[in-house]
């Protein structure tokens, strides 16, 4: 047998293994992953079609409900410029940012503590922290409005900033344990060897190693935020205070009539901020959970 015959029996097997494990790919690969990439982007696609759709078709019984004839501005139109939609968007972003940079702040200080410091009762103190993030936040806004009204806060951004918080820090806490645990304890020693104060290695050693672990507590955070509803519908009232997830459903719905239209909108620009965010980071999102759940 030649070299070249050789090679064109390689080409032709190579290329019958191919023909064969084609359908199993497609039945084990592709099929799933289409299934799934339908089911998480329909939604979006519903939101942009609506958005795009006149009240004519949105009414209508006739045509295609999922596609656009006339597609028309009058909807975003509607939500810009007709209600407080900037501001809620802005209140939004402020709390948001502020609430997740606080959390971070505070969950840092406590992780360190707990899994470093190794004082009497530090497992118990980690176990309780994430035992406070399964309390519902429906039983927990209670007592945490009497504490808004006594404080003189209500109807304030600084109410949702200061409340945030309690669901923020428990679960960020709970996930940075894990990653500094992982991080070797022989670097801080080396540190303490040589003089280093414990807030210098937090700040100089232990941070900047876990960065992944930072970034995926700081999207979960934000993300929570973004979307929180109990406790920014039980704090805030007036519409130029409001935040995206409330002022949407509170001032786009009157009575039994609903500005779809408007509505969907609403929710697609409020959705659009969260899906870049994780586009950007999700491999740092997976890495720092999974530093955390190993451990």
């Amino acid at each position: 047998m030649t070299t070249a015959d050789a090679t064109r029996q390689i080409v032709d097997t190579q290329g019958m293994n191919y023909l064969v494990s084609l359908p199993r790919r497609i039945v084990t690969i592709y099929l799933p992953l289409g299934a799934f990439l339908f089911v998480l982007l329909f939604p979006f696609y519903w939101m942009v079609v609506t958005t795009f759709k006149p009240n004519e078709e949105l009414l209508s019984r006739e045509g295609n409900p999922f596609w656009v004839k006339a597609p028309t501005l009058a909807h975003i139109k509607k939500l810009l410029f007709d209600t407080a939609y900037p501001e809620w968007l802005w209140n939004t972003i402020l709390v948001s940012v502020v609430s997740t940079f606080l959390s971070i702040f505070c969950s840092v200080l406590a992780a360190y503590a707990i899994e470093r410091l190794r004082f009497r009762g530090s497992r118990y103190v980690g176990m309780s922290i994430f035992l406070a993030y399964l309390v519902p936040p429906s039983i927990l806004f209670i007592p945490l409005a009497a504490m808004v009204y006594k404080l003189d806060l209500f109807d304030t951004r600084l109410a949702l900033i200061l409340t945030y918080p309690t669901f923020l820090i428990p679960f960020c806490t709970w996930l940075l344990m894990g990653y500094f645990k992982s991080i070797p304890f022989e670097l801080e020693e080396c540190a303490l060897i040589d003089g280093a104060s414990r807030l210098q290695i937090l700040v100089k050693i232990v941070l900047p190693l876990a960065i992944p672990g930072l970034i995926s507590a700081g999207i979960f955070a934000f993300t929570l935020s973004w979307n929180e509803f109990i406790y920014a519908l039980t704090f805030v009232s007036s519409s130029e205070v409001k935040t995206v997830p409330v002022g949407v459903v509170t001032e786009l719905v009157e009575g039994d009539v609903y500005h779809w239209g408007s509505l969907m909108a609403g929710a697609l620009f409020g959705s659009l901020p969260v899906a870049i965010l994780y586009s950007f980071f999700v491999e740092y999102y997976v890495s720092g959970l999974t530093g955390a759940v190993k451990e």
